[in-house]
């Protein structure tokens, strides 16, 4: 037996307005319609669901149950609306993300707006936090995600609070009294910036041992053992260790992920990806509930990624 939608919602309305002339107006039908659906809801269902009088309504036992199966199959209903409603959103999304940022749930995050938007062209660049911001404040991205650095204005979109860490080698050990070996990018680099701003407040003696621009490069040269390096808590990878404070390294400073726009007005599509990078970067304690962007025009999405690191 298949029951029809409308019957079901005139029912729960009924219940929740405790009458047919509310629920009438909540559904905005005269009351006879509303009492032409509830009785032929009872006649589908085989059994009475409302105990009516000329003062008073109720559930009978068994309306009591079907009002639970109802909600739930009404729930289950919109879910299913909303999941599938079609996208007006459409052009093209031009987003900037650094490595560090990647993680496992932003390639998730890309995948659930292109089905949800399919009418959108995904263009990702991945690049330096540097190179990132450039690329949006010359209008070359929509939106991008940077490390808001400690000495610059308050980052103002923030999504997630991090700080800088000096990392080495499980096994690293530097001769005693000798000059410290150090594993970093070339400059320009929001890293080697902050691990040049630290040090030169200390006596600490180092020097370059190893450059790389490629974030893989600085790990490969750490894991083995060829000097220490400034990452991100999240960069940490199996045979690594936090060495702050030891070697008389300096504390450093803490930071901010924060999301940057172009300086012209965000196109919708961006707004609604923003929306969503955000509910990602919420703690996992405290998830987003989930919201479309828009609605769908045709069943096709391209995704363009191209590392410019």
């Amino acid at each position: 037996m298949d029951f029809d939608p409308s019957l079901l919602r005139a029912f729960v309305a009924v219940t929740e307005a405790g009458g047919f002339t509310r629920a009438a107006r909540r559904l905005h039908l005269t009351q006879s319609a509303v009492s032409h659906q509830i009785r032929r809801l009872e006649e589908q269902a085989g059994r009475p669901l409302l105990l009516r009088s000329t003062r008073s309504l109720a559930l009978t036992e068994d309306g009591h149950e079907f009002l639970r199966h109802a909600r739930q199959a009404l729930d289950a209903l919109d879910a299913l609306a909303r999941r599938f409603q079609p996208s007006a959103l459409a052009g093209v999304l031009r987003f900037g993300v650094p490595e560090t940022f990647m993680g496992e749930r932003l390639p998730a995050l890309l995948g659930q707006f292109s089905r949800d938007c399919p009418a959108v062209r995904l263009d990702v660049q991945v690049g330096t936090y540097l190179d990132l911001r450039a690329m949006t404040e010359a209008g070359e991205l929509d939106l991008a995600v940077v490390l808001a650095e400690p000495d610059s204005a308050p980052a103002v979109d923030v999504l997630r609070r991090t700080r800088f860490v000096w990392t080495a080698a499980a096994g690293f050990a530097p001769a005693p009294g000798a000059s410290l070996p150090l594993v970093l990018a070339p400059k320009p680099c929001v890293n080697r910036r902050v691990a040049d701003t630290a040090l030169a407040a200390t006596a600490l003696a180092s020097h370059i041992a190893f450059t790389s621009p490629s974030p893989e490069g600085i790990r490969t040269a750490v894991l083995a053992g060829l000097g220490v390096t400034v990452q991100l808590p999240g960069d940490l990878k199996p045979g690594m260790r936090l060495v702050d404070g030891e070697y008389g390294l300096p504390p450093l400073p803490a930071a901010d992920f924060a999301l940057v726009w172009r300086a012209a007005e965000p196109t919708p599509a961006a707004r609604a990806f923003g929306a969503l990078l955000r509910a990602m970067a919420e703690p996992a304690a405290k998830p987003a509930r989930r919201r479309r962007a828009g609605v769908a025009i045709p069943q096709r999405n391209l995704v363009a990624f191209t590392a410019t690191t």
